[in-house]
């Protein structure tokens, strides 16, 4: 999965939410943290004579609030700035195309998956609402990049997959975003990329089990 694929959800708030919504506008970089497309005042020179822009904020917090552990925002300030970043890049091609992220979402987890899938099967693949996914599917189907059948087995059930459309609009954006993906991560070596990913995948790994306890 790459990064032009949400790991989000419908109807949070504004950037990267639990489940992957959206609102309109810069998109928040955690508490007390500028937004993204947005710069903070950090005195003469800006943010970024002293570093980026969660270190300027982090110094602010410690100027006004001595004592205060800022461990937790220095991590995940600045993976909610660079998401929250990266993702406003990544609109671009899917806006050239006529296409929302959420729709791509959907296009793209039938692309990946290789085969026809239920609504239900769509809404865990995007991490969205069924509401929310009836309502892609309605719309995408009305462009002819998806069609709907009735499951021979059960007449109630419909599955959904790609037309040959559809598949074009998803091949055509795929080579085009892991190319953008590969120039944003050409200032990281070899080994700092494959560290990287790793603590990443470490917390990921540790998130997604706390919120499935949750869940049960």
């Amino acid at each position: 999965m790459t990064t032009t694929e949400r790991l989000t959800a419908d109807g949070g708030p504004g950037g990267l939410t639990a489940e992957g919504g959206r609102a309109d506008g810069p998109l928040p970089a955690g508490p007390g943290l500028p937004a993204a497309g947005t710069g903070t005042s950090s005195g003469a020179g800006g943010p970024a004579a002293d570093g980026d822009t969660v270190a300027a904020v982090v110094r602010q917090w410690r100027t006004v609030y001595p004592g205060l552990d800022t461990g937790p925002m220095e991590v995940i300030g600045r993976i909610n700035r660079c998401a929250a970043l990266l993702q406003q890049a990544e609109d671009a091609p899917l806006s050239g195309a006529g296409l929302t992220r959420p729709e791509f979402d959907l296009l793209g987890a039938l692309r990946r998956t290789g085969r026809e899938l239920t609504p239900g099967e769509l809404a865990r693949e995007t991490f969205s609402s069924g509401a929310a996914v009836t309502k892609r599917l309605k719309q995408l189907t009305g462009r002819g990049l998806v069609e709907r059948r009735g499951d021979p087995r059960d007449r109630r059930m419909a599955r959904v997959r790609l037309t040959d459309a559809g598949r074009d609009v998803v091949d055509g954006i795929m080579p085009a975003q892991l190319s953008y993906e590969n120039a944003v991560l050409s200032g990281l070596g070899g080994p700092d990329l494959g560290e990287l990913a790793a603590l990443l995948g470490g917390l990921l790994v540790e998130l997604e089990g706390r919120l499935d306890a949750v869940r049960a």
